[in-house]
């Protein structure tokens, strides 16, 4: 399991698009974040460069919203990463001679779910400290302070960092159910781009199906982080912190079964 586990990892980081991945995810989140953190502080959505339809905030709750786009925003770029460590594979045919070095197909898996967490952890890393740069000074110049040493604010950006985790881990088994690279990549963006946060948005405002929403995984990650983007526009409420660590890896844990009985179980040689 070791020498699989250093062999998938190697793999992950021999290509130059991890590390672009990673330039691209930090000006991204912080830029966006510069923007939140203007727009939340704006005294209404018609004051000076406001912005309609954007909730106003202040002190910590602007904070977190704001830093919470590690997630709301950021979970994209470890899903994508994650999924490369499969889709690579079938892609450049080189998922024959992996299963040669490493028969148990199981265990491949395995090694390649655990050697996305070091990654995760970078991207989650990077991504807390995007969010800050972008944001922190925004913060401080129109509202209340960027709140760098308050307790709730250090809790949102070590949980962001570690949910990232996860969505590497996600991204892997993701991608060894849908093989096809780009078919993998384009179905991730539309997903976290556009489908949930209108589904998150739309099913909260039906009461019948507001608490659906809260299950899906977006909703779950912003349960562990413990602040939502999106429940400051008012969708609908998160679970628990316990309950949302709970859905992340039943959705990790789903993906990987269903690949291990359906995508490796067939003949791929």
């Amino acid at each position: 399991m070791r020498a699989a586990l250093l062999t998938e990892y190697r793999k992950l980081v021999s290509t130059r698009f991890w590390w672009i991945l990673l330039i691209v995810m930090a000006g991204y989140l912080a830029f966006l974040a510069a923007v939140i953190a203007f727009s939340v502080n704006a005294e209404s959505g018609d004051g000076p460069g406001g912005a309609p339809g954007m909730p106003v905030a202040s002190g910590v709750e602007a904070a977190t919203i704001v830093y919470s786009l590690i997630n709301a925003i950021g979970y994209v770029f470890p899903l994508v990463i994650g999924s490369l460590a499969m889709t690579s594979e079938f892609r450049h045919g080189t998922i024959t001679q992996s299963l040669l070095v490493e028969p148990r197909r199981g265990v491949l898996l395995a090694a390649k779910l655990l050697a996305a967490v070091p990654l995760g952890l970078l991207y989650g890393v990077v991504a807390c400290v995007a969010v800050v740069v972008g944001g922190a000074p925004v913060l401080a110049l129109v509202g209340d302070g960027a709140f760098l040493s308050d307790s709730e604010v250090l809790q949102v950006l070590a949980y962001g960092a570690l949910v990232t985790v996860v969505w590497a881990a996600i991204g892997v088994a993701f991608g060894a159910l849908v093989t096809n690279q780009v078919a993998a990549i384009v179905v991730i963006i539309a997903f976290t781009q556009f489908v949930e946060p209108i589904a998150r948005v739309g099913l909260a405002s039906v009461d019948g199906l507001a608490g659906a929403a809260a299950y899906l995984p977006g909703a779950a990650a912003d349960a562990v982080i413990g602040a939502s983007f999106f429940a400051s526009m008012g969708s609908a409420d998160v679970l628990s912190r316990g309950a949302g660590i709970a859905v992340l890896l039943a959705y990790a844990a789903a993906l990987a079964l269903l690949a291990r009985w359906t995508t490796l179980r067939r003949d791929l040689g």
